[in-house]
């Protein structure tokens, strides 16, 4: 169960509320890794798995969500510049497996 952080009172509510939202947090992952699996079945080579400008976009959208949901914009963006090698790292192993 979620817990709102404002009516924390004691740790354990703490920690139940951070258990609850890395639960979900992995949840994303697993859907945000579903497009991944995707974009591997629709691009028609390996070679177009790495594209440079759409990382930026994608990076540069996520400090964006940061500056306004208040969390620091250089966590994010370090977050995200592994999360971004590690999905083409992942379509690069779909694409090897095809083979």
């Amino acid at each position: 169960m979620m817990i709102d952080p404002d009516t924390c009172a004691t740790m354990a509510d703490v920690r139940q509320g951070v258990d609850a939202v890395d639960e979900a947090l992995v949840g994303l992952l697993a859907q945000r890794f579903g497009y991944m699996r995707a974009a591997a079945r629709i691009k028609a080579d390996a070679n177009s798995v790495r594209d440079e400008g759409r990382k930026a976009q994608v990076i540069e959208n996520v400090k964006a969500h940061a500056r306004a949901g208040g969390v620091p914009e250089p966590l994010v963006a370090a977050l995200w510049e592994m999360l971004v090698e590690s999905s083409i790292s992942y379509e690069h192993a779909l694409f090897a497996a095809k083979r």
